[in-house]
C-alpha cells in the first residue's frame, strides 16, 4: 500500500463504529481487537514472569537462612 498524502476518510469513524467499539472495549474489560488481545495476554503472562522469579527468589533466599539456623546449631 503506498503513502497517503493530505486527507483521508474512514467510514467507520464517521458512523461512530470505532467509537462504539472503543466504549464496549473497556465496558468489558478486555480488548475486542486481535492484537489488542495478544498484547494485554503477553503483559499479563510478563508480570507472571516476574512474580514467579521474585517468589523464587525469596523461597530460595529464606530456604538458605532456614539451613543455616539448622545446620549452625550442630
Amino acid at each position: 500500500m503506498g503513502r497517503k498524502y493530505g486527507f483521508s476518510f474512514s467510514w467507520k469513524r464517521a458512523l461512530g463504529i470505532s467509537a462504539a467499539k472503543g466504549k464496549l472495549s473497556r465496558k468489558l474489560g478486555f480488548p475486542l481487537t486481535r492484537s489488542g488481545r495478544q498484547r494485554k495476554v503477553g503483559h499479563a503472562l510478563g508480570c507472571l514472569v516476574a512474580v514467579f522469579a521474585w517468589c523464587l527468589a525469596s523461597f530460595g533466599f529464606a530456604f538458605t537462612i532456614i539451613l543455616k539456623l539448622i545446620f549452625r546449631n550442630r
